[in-house]
């Protein structure tokens, strides 16, 4: 009887263990999702906003994440592009199938830096073949391709906007974060903006929490009557601390996007960086079904969007020109 026992175990346990194996061989037999990688400065719900506008252009493609295809995302807290090496190269090692970038040309330079194989993605505001990306916008060459906003391009146009908002601005200020590997480059387009208009300015620089406060200090002691925030991912990341300090010394300014304004921001232009993003995933869809970047055109963005926030403005005690709310494609009350 006992021996009747023992058999009947030794066969259901047999049986158990040729299940399983059966299972990891099945299992093995299937093969790997491919792994995007998303690289990016800051993790806020504009950022997930973000990241659903990206699966959007992957799902028209045909990819869902969980179904045939995984998203792994690294996000640095602060603008210190150096840290960003360290999160490409991580995403690098697991490895990834493509890998896409946001915020910055300095998020886009540290997963170039990481990688010379592997298909990157970049959705930008610098101009790519400047910046070192891209051998040129139709024929990309190398690993890379994507989206340029073009948004340092904006500047003269921004400036444009800014003085015709508060026209008796005497000196406008520019903020730039001296970390960003393109500030050099748009200090000097805000300067010959400037110059061709007459515009007296001043440079500040922040490249933390505790810099942002003093360039604003700065900004008021010096009795800026405006100030032109530069495109930068951190600065994104510091939306609301921005606004705050904007509303606190009274200083109007502008943005490139209009995520500042519903933080409070006052005034901005720029592309809609939503759609940008769903561009970049339908971009990454097309990769993983076998085309290459260096055969991708850099795409440009077609929209743009000036926001204005009127009860900014009221607060500031400005008068918005009839001919900007006209003009408007967003007015935030």
């Amino acid at each position: 009887m006992r021996y009747g026992q023992l058999k009947r175990r030794e066969f259901i346990w047999l049986l158990s263990g040729a299940a399983t194996s059966w299972s990891l061989a099945a299992r093995a037999q299937q093969p790997a999702l491919p792994v995007v990688g998303y690289l990016n400065i800051g993790s806020t719900a504009i950022e997930d906003a973000r990241m659903a506008s990206f699966q959007e252009g992957l799902r028209e493609q045909g990819f869902v994440e969980g179904r045939n295809a995984v998203i792994e995302s690294r996000y640095a807290s602060t603008g210190d592009y150096e840290g960003l090496l360290a999160l490409a190269n991580d995403l690098v090692r697991l490895p990834v199938t493509v890998l896409f970038t946001t915020g910055s040309a300095g998020v886009a330079r540290a997963a170039r830096a990481a990688t010379a194989t592997i298909p990157i993605v970049f959705a930008n505001g610098s101009d790519p073949v400047k910046v070192g990306l891209v051998a040129s916008l139709n024929r990309p060459g190398g690993n890379a391709t994507g989206i340029s906003f073009y948004t340092s391009a904006l500047i003269p146009k921004r400036l444009e906007l800014l003085r015709e908002f508060v026209p008796q601005a005497k000196t406008i200020a520019f903020l730039v974060n001296p970390t960003n590997p393109v500030a050099e480059g748009d200090t000097k387009d805000f300067e010959n903006a400037a110059h061709k208009v007459g515009q007296p300015i001043i440079i500040v620089k922040a490249s933390n929490e505790s810099e942002i406060e003093t360039a604003f200090m700065t900004i008021a002691r010096e009795q800026a009557g405006a100030v032109l925030v530069d495109v930068d991912a951190y600065f994104s990341s510091r939306r609301d601390q921005l606004s705050t300090l904007a509303a606190r010394y009274s200083i109007p300014a502008s943005y490139n996007n209009r995520e500042y304004v519903a933080a409070g921001g006052l005034l901005s232009y720029g592309p809609d960086l939503n759609d940008a993003a769903r561009q970049a995933g339908v971009y990454v869809g097309r990769i993983l079904k076998g085309e290459k970047p260096a055969d991708l055109p850099v795409m440009q963005p077609t929209k743009f969007e000036l926001a204005i926030n009127l009860k900014t403005a009221k607060a500031l005690s400005l008068t918005i020109p009839e001919g900007l709310l006209l003009r408007a494609d967003e007015v935030i009350e």
